[in-house]
């Protein structure tokens, strides 16, 4: 394969199609989303089928169980997929809004109008139901999506492909809109890379290996986060019964995935009643707890921690564990290891939870809630393409709205500057 001549056709396409959709009513990307979540639910048979071979190949590769789950794909998950583009279809068209307006002195009126951002290139790790997510989202937004998801989920993600294809036929939008990447050679997503007169974002989902690839190789703007090292911070005056619970549910409910908690902080104070029974609570789930000295002494079965180990990612069955004497050195400790991606706060007192909500940097902050909630899905976007920890242009779940920029249109009636 000749792959410049691949990626070239890829972005041509995409921009001719980016074109179109710019331009297309609400109603139309709409019923697309309507058709899709219909096409998904009637395909579901095909598609497991597909996510079969996906994971039999992965686990004979030696793949970790967290891994696994990233990759495998259920009814239940797929009837989600489906009520995600049907969430996303009841949002308003984020096309055309008309963000800030004024009448200048001279009587021109100026407009500032949300548009399309126009080519997308994503790039993602198993997950297959991100496919689905990806495409609902850029479509609903008037954006062309060129998608290249792993090489561990491609019989998956074709399945999906070969419907969204026919779902953008029948709503008579240009199918070009959502093209999948088929080939996996990594070539191919060099030569994508360098097609800025194409592609206008790159949005790097997955390991931090691949998020720094991207950004140092592509010649257009990326939305990323390289990683999610996310704490919950147990202060001094929380509701232990309530602390246990989301940090088990933080750090167990999906633990291979970027909003779940990979570090806990518990206050001196309660340390010593909280970290027994939560680390009992957490050894039944499968957890392996690295801890600090003051966390050893209070739970001998704990590892030694090291700084690594503070600044990991498990993305696993793993916590790292911190007894600080005050908040200020949970807010420092967060500073130094932390990645800007989740951190939640554990209390009952609203001046620690202002204090912590204001000084902590993250893309997301949580009071009193599991840092699992960090998602598009669960903020009320409808689903999102990632959570960026950048800060230009967006921080967070980027949904509809963070798929947009904008531009201003004048209206004047003759005019000239003097």
């Amino acid at each position: 394969m000749n792959f410049a001549s691949y990626a070239e056709d890829l972005g041509r396409k995409a921009r001719s199609a980016s074109r179109l959709l710019a331009t297309t009513s609400g109603a139309r990307k709409d019923r697309f989303l309507a058709l899709a979540a219909d096409a998904l639910e009637r395909g579901a048979s095909p598609i497991l089928e597909a996510n079969a071979k996906d994971i039999a190949a992965f686990e004979a590769g030696g793949a970790a169980p967290a891994a696994i789950d990233r990759l495998r794909l259920t009814p239940e998950r797929i009837r989600a997929a489906a009520q995600g583009l049907r969430e996303i279809a009841t949002l308003p068209d984020p096309v055309g809004r008309v963000l800030d307006s004024s009448v200048r002195p001279n009587g021109l009126h100026v407009h500032k109008v949300s548009v399309p951002l126009g080519v997308l290139f994503f790039l993602y790790e198993s997950r297959p139901n991100v496919t689905v997510d990806a495409a609902g989202l850029c479509v609903k937004s008037g954006n062309a999506v060129i998608l290249r998801g792993g090489k561990e989920a491609l019989h998956s993600n074709l399945a999906l492909h070969s419907l969204l294809h026919e779902s953008l036929r029948r709503a008579e939008l240009p199918p070009d809109a959502v093209q999948m990447v088929s080939n996996t050679d990594r070539a191919v997503v060099g030569e994508l890379l360098q097609r800025v007169e194409h592609i206008d974002l790159v949005i790097p989902r997955g390991g931090e290996g691949l998020i720094r690839r991207i950004a140092a190789e592509a010649k257009m703007p990326v939305l990323k986060h390289y990683m999610g090292n996310c704490h919950v911070y147990v202060d001094r005056a929380a509701n232990l019964d309530m602390a246990e619970k989301i940090v088990v549910n933080a750090k167990c409910q999906r633990p291979g995935v970027c909003n779940a908690a990979e570090s806990l902080l518990v206050h001196a104070d309660v340390a010593e009643v909280f970290l027994p029974r939560a680390a009992a609570a957490l050894s039944r789930q499968g957890v392996e707890l690295r801890g600090c000295p003051a966390t050893r002494a209070l739970v001998p079965q704990a590892k030694p921690a090291t700084e690594q180990d503070f600044a990991a990612e498990f993305l696993d069955l793993i916590l790292s564990v911190q007894v600080v004497q005050d908040l200020e050195e949970a807010i420092a400790h967060i500073a130094r290891f932390g990645s800007g991606h989740t951190e939640a706060i554990i209390t009952t007192d609203l001046n620690a939870a202002r204090r912590f909500s204001a000084a902590v940097d993250s893309a997301a902050v949580l009071v009193n809630a599991s840092t699992r909630f960090h998602d598009g899905f669960e903020f009320g976007l409808g689903a999102e393409i990632g959570i960026s920890t950048d800060k230009f242009h967006a921080r967070g779940p980027c949904g509809l709205q963070e798929l947009c920029s904008y531009k201003y249109i004048v209206y004047g009636d003759g005019q000239v500057r003097e």
